[in-house]
């Protein structure tokens, strides 16, 4: 592996170049939330006060899921203070960004600015890292998991993406809550109900079908866009002892449009570099990246980031290979040779 550098290395040398603009929060972003706010609202109520085919519910429910993800993309922007500086005002919008995959604020801002920032990719330190091989042998349940064959791994872990944002945020909450002293406890327990409050209580007032196109679908789907994303962030770059961005994120491309749709969601390099300015100012601090160390920039689509997904396992061997436990198959992370176009393996007969 290359030799790494931090975080503040990198910025050192790319903030003189980037406007004043860039550092200040941008509250005319909050315009996007609010059309986003609007259409969940009106899909919502179209879907319970009109008479539609179930056709005509289901698109209703993919626009309420493209929704409910795009409104969070822009509540984790609100959250790393680029959007608004004012705690409170921060808080309360960033909560009710996150509303629909049933995040509270306070928790996202410990599991995911507090402590994914701090330490991307470190084994032991990192909330949202894989596992180790050493790790995996230690866990009974997953080497059961991993004794079926990488299709069928593949196939239930990219339908639990349908889940898996606010379920992992579950997992972080039970962990973080242990953590934090009473009156911060109280309020991250309030934070955490509250959603669910609201949405089973949607349950209780609707019909039930009503209840499953207004809510149950969109939250599927908010739930899938949002992991087709963060998990194409890290998972196919190594584990690393220093905080390199460049060596431990991946930025995916897609359309112009969905990037702005989405808030430049993509852009996760850029934003491990700098979480403290804005998103519509990634493009910039991308071009500065290809200009000083266009060979460790690392990128692709995001439907061939996802395909990498598919064919390669997440255990992590030698903090720096992929490895499949049930046939000794070890792939390469992206630091060191994985690419769209080479998804080779080599076998380690020594591995027990």
């Amino acid at each position: 592996m290359r030799e790494l550098h931090n975080i503040g290395w990198y910025a050192n040398k790319i903030s003189p170049k980037l406007p004043k603009s860039a550092f200040k929060p941008v509250p005319s972003r909050l315009f996007g939330g609010l059309a986003y706010t609007l259409i969940i609202v009106c899909g919502i109520l179209a879907i319970n006060l009109l008479e539609f085919n179930y056709l005509i519910k289901f698109l209703i429910s993919l626009v309420l899921g493209f929704s409910f993800a795009s409104i969070g993309f822009l509540g984790h922007e609100i959250l790393h203070g680029t959007v608004v500086k004012t705690h409170w005002l921060k808080n309360l919008l960033g909560g009710i960004a996150f509303m629909p995959l049933s995040i509270g604020p306070q928790l996202w801002i410990k599991w995911h600015n507090m402590s994914h920032h701090a330490n991307t990719q470190h084994e032991l330190n990192d909330p949202d890292a894989w596992m180790s091989f050493e790790q995996f042998n230690n866990r009974t349940f997953i080497k059961y998991i991993y004794k079926l064959p990488l299709l069928f791994r593949s196939l239930f872990s990219f339908t639990a993406l349908t889940i898996s944002f606010t379920l992992h945020g579950t997992r972080m909450f039970f962990i973080y809550s242990k953590e934090l002293k009473k009156e911060k406890n109280l309020r991250l327990w309030i934070q955490f109900i509250l959603p669910w409050i609201i949405w089973i209580g949607l349950f209780f007032l609707l019909e039930t079908e009503k209840w499953i196109f207004s809510y149950l679908i969109p939250f599927f789907i908010g739930n899938f866009i949002v992991m087709c994303y963060i998990s194409t962030n890290h998972r196919l770059n190594p584990l690393v002892p220093i905080n390199d961005p460049l060596a431990n994120s991946l930025s995916v491309t897609v359309p112009k449009w969905l990037d702005i749709l989405h808030f430049n969601f993509s852009y996760h390099t850029e934003h491990h570099l700098f979480p403290g300015i804005n998103p519509k100012y990634y493009a910039l601090v991308k071009g500065e990246i290809l200009k000083l160390w266009p060979d460790k920039y690392h990128q692709m689509p995001l439907g061939s980031a996802l395909k990498l997904l598919w064919n390669t396992p997440r255990i992590y061997y030698n903090n720096k290979e992929l490895i499949d436990p049930k046939n000794r198959r070890v792939y390469n992370s992206l630091e060191n040779g994985l690419s769209a176009d080479n998804i080779s393996y080599h076998i380690y007969k020594h591995i027990s």
